[in-house]
C-alpha cells in the first residue's frame, strides 16, 4: 500500500486541525450563556473532516500541475498555459 505524500497530509491535516477548532469555537461562542459540548464536538469534527479533504484536494491539484509545468519545461517545449485549449 502507498504511503500518504507529506507533502499533501501535513497541510491538509493542520488546516482540518485549525477549521475543526474554529468550528468548535464559533459553535461554543453561539450557544451563550448555556454550553452546548456536544453540538460543538458534532460541528468540529465535521469541520475537520470536510478542510483536510478539501485542503487535499487543492494541494494534490497544484502539486501535479507544477510536475506538468516541470515536464514541460524539462523537454524544452512552452509550459501549459491557463484554460482549455486544445
Amino acid at each position: 500500500m502507498r504511503r500518504p505524500n507529506p507533502w499533501v497530509a501535513i497541510p491538509s491535516l493542520l488546516m482540518g486541525l485549525l477549521g475543526g477548532v474554529l468550528g468548535w469555537i464559533v459553535t461554543d461562542v453561539s450557544c451563550r450563556p448555556a454550553s452546548c459540548v456536544g453540538l460543538a464536538l458534532v460541528v468540529a469534527v465535521g469541520a475537520f473532516l470536510v478542510v483536510t479533504v478539501g485542503m487535499a484536494v487543492v494541494v494534490v491539484l497544484v502539486l501535479r500541475s507544477l510536475a506538468e509545468y516541470r515536464e514541460a519545461t524539462a523537454r524544452g517545449e512552452e509550459p501549459p498555459g491557463p484554460g482549455c485549449e486544445v
